[in-house]
């Protein structure tokens, strides 16, 4: 077994790599950015090094810093996790040629399945079933658009160097071929550094059924059975469970199949996972599953896949790189039970899922504590830590274990809606409703699950009466714990007093108390009452209720606005997050409607659409492409 490792990666990975290196007295070292000098995986490590600055390609993505650190503490081995440079070949063979061990396929390996088309090649050539679309080298727009007219729409466009959605497209129809390419290349350039695309048939009732596959250096390959992450937004992983709904004996044999051969086609070592997808509309079958693409890492939702096999994959690859054979062969592996796992993200669903950054003043939920634990709780970060620009908005992945497919979903739904994390938003609340519809549960879900339903699970519910009232109970109960002192408590007393203008007050009746209150820019006026709902006081003041995964915050109506504040809901279209803005659809005085696209801001390496809030008039338009923007900025004005 291998005495050191140096984890190459932050946040949840890295965590979850140094508690299997713990327990297997593995000492670990971390590197870290300016931004992460704090976080967790670093005071975990027993050991850590600053490797730059916050942005990753100052830091994380410094293959020559990362193998510097390793030397310098006498690492004996890297683990790349995922993202970053877990698919860079060349890191790779920089990490060996640097004596270390590489704790990942070889690097030609990872070459073979790095493009997508060269893949797709490869794979067809091996006798594994690809989908029907164009490979080839001429990228010209008119050749690209002559291919997808061959296909036939719709048809789909993917980045080359691609994964996890970026630079993914979805097209319609021919007229709109122009304008999704062009934001397909900007994206793949910006992610990968490589804009090249190919095209695909688009499978009408999509599946995506993954197998995990897993090869060591005695020529030994197994598969541990098939995950389906069908549930999807934006070509991003939502929810994940193994095995997969509806999948017969005959159709996990034909897929299981076809990734070992897949594996063998490169000589694979070490842990992976070979993507198809599956045409659904007459259930799985063998002969409708097709290859895409393989993912030569530890992926994401890996855990699914532990749980049923009651496997530590990362204690495989540990094994694999100190030169073992694989644990187990493969009639030793089973299936047992089911597993689900959903992606809890610091983003905010009912405005696009733009990503939420900030402090996580809060951070609770009640499964923490049961004793045995209900669910794996695989976190990023803790109460105290922040969500920054600089990465992935990842908080946490929530992974349960059940007897059967029903048991895990209910269990799941109700980690979700017990969640509360505040002043940041999450998408907490959008996972349990993903996970009541009555489609979900019963398993009949494709890739368009989430898109067919629009903002019918997006979209935050309304407060109800008992989260405004819980608000106002909670001001109230926070004035009179406190000395009647700064703006906040004064704030408070002007509310509830008989002589404040919140209050319903006349002589010999009863007093009618009301508090003033702020929700998403809109004036209420509510009555206290204790109520059993969960809330939290931010140190700005605001109160938050917590209520099914949802956060409602609230502030006090003092009924002044300083000058240029815009509250949430007047048509104010603020930057989430520091940016650029790639393109602007508005026009000055110009109508739209409710969902139009206004702008289109990149962060985080993604394209992030800004649309009209409600139907009305552009008002005031102030920004234009190629602009910076920080947070909070106002880009355009709407007026209904």
């Amino acid at each position: 077994m291998l005495k050191s490792v140096l984890i190459a990666n932050r946040g949840e990975i890295a965590r979850r790599v140094i508690r299997t290196c713990k327990r297997l007295g593995v000492r670990t070292i971390a590197v870290y950015s300016d931004a992460d000098a704090k976080a967790l995986h670093v005071r975990e490590a027993d050991d850590a090094v600053h490797i730059g600055a916050s942005p990753a390609k100052e830091s994380y993505l410094r293959g020559d810093k990362i193998i510097a650190a390793a030397k310098q503490t006498g690492a004996e081995a890297i683990h790349p996790g995922y993202g970053f440079l877990s698919e860079n070949a060349d890191f790779a063979q920089a990490v060996m040629d640097a004596g270390l061990i590489w704790i990942g396929p070889n690097p030609d390996s990872i070459r073979a399945m790095g493009l997508k088309d060269a893949a797709k090649k490869l794979m067809a050539e091996a006798g594994v079933p690809t989908t029907p679309g164009y490979l080839g080298e001429d990228q010209s727009e008119a050749r690209l658009a002559e291919e997808a007219g061959k296909i036939g729409y719709p048809v789909l466009i993917k980045a080359v160097a691609g994964g996890g959605g970026k630079g993914m497209r979805k097209v319609e129809k021919a007229k709109d071929f122009k304008d999704a390419l062009a934001s397909a290349k900007r994206e793949a350039a910006a992610a990968f550094g490589d804009d090249r695309v190919l095209l695909e048939m688009y499978v009408q009732r999509p599946r995506h059924i993954e197998v995990q596959v897993f090869g060591d250096t005695h020529g030994n390959v197994v598969h541990l059975f098939e995950r389906d992450c069908s549930l999807q937004r934006r070509h991003q992983k939502v929810i994940e469970e193994a095995p997969a709904p509806g999948m017969s004996d005959a159709a996990r044999k034909a897929v299981t199949d076809a990734a070992v051969l897949a594996a063998k086609a490169v000589n694979y070592v070490g842990a992976g996972t070979v993507e198809f997808i599956a045409d659904a509309s007459e259930g799985l079958r063998g002969d409708r599953i097709w290859f895409m693409e393989m993912n030569t890492r530890l992926q994401v939702e890996h855990p699914v896949t532990e749980e049923i096999t009651g496997q530590d994959l990362v204690e495989w690859q540990l094994r694999v790189a100190s030169g073992e054979k694989l644990p187990l062969k493969q009639e030793e592996l089973k299936i047992n039970g089911w597993a689900m796992e959903a992606r809890l993200y610091a983003e905010n669903p009912s405005a696009g899922f733009l990503p939420s950054i900030g402090a996580l003043e809060w951070m609770y939920f009640h499964s923490m504590y049961d004793d045995p634990p209900r669910v794996r709780f695989d976190s990023a970060v803790e109460q105290g830590d922040a969500i920054t620009p600089h990465y992935d908005p990842m908080v946490a992945k929530l992974i349960v274990h059940a007897d059967a497919r029903r048991a895990a979903v209910e269990q799941l739904c109700r980690v979700c809606t017990e969640m509360e994390i505040a002043p940041v938003k999450t998408n907490a609340g959008f996972l349990a409703r993903c996970l009541s519809d009555s489609e979900f549960v019963a398993g009949g879900i494709d890739t368009q699950f989430l898109a067919n339903r629009g903002d019918a699970l997006s979209a935050r519910p309304p407060a109800s009466t008992r989260v405004e009232e819980a608000a106002a109970h909670a001001f109230v109960r926070a004035a009179q714990a406190r000395p009647r002192v700064g703006r906040t408590a004064l704030s408070i007393e002007a509310a509830t007093s008989p002589w404040g203008r919140l209050t319903g007050f006349r002589l010999n009746a009863e007093l009618s108390q009301k508090v003033r209150l702020l929700l998403d820019g809109k004036a209420l006026a509510v009555e206290p009452h204790g109520q059993e709902l969960k809330t939290t006081t931010l140190q700005n003041g605001a109160v938050v209720v917590f209520d099914r995964g949802e956060a409602y915050e609230f502030t006090l109506d003092s009924g002044e606005r300083a000058e240029g504040e815009a509250a949430a809901g007047d048509g104010a279209i603020l930057s989430p997050m520091p940016g650029k803005i790639i393109s602007v659809a508005a026009k000055a005085g110009a109508k739209v409607k409710k969902g139009e696209p206004l702008l289109v801001l990149e962060a985080m390496k993604m394209e992030h659409t800004l649309a009209a809030p409600f139907d009305g008039k552009v008002a005031d338009l102030k920004a234009k492409a190629g602009d910076q923007v920080v947070e909070g900025a106002l880009l355009a004005k709407l007026e209904a």
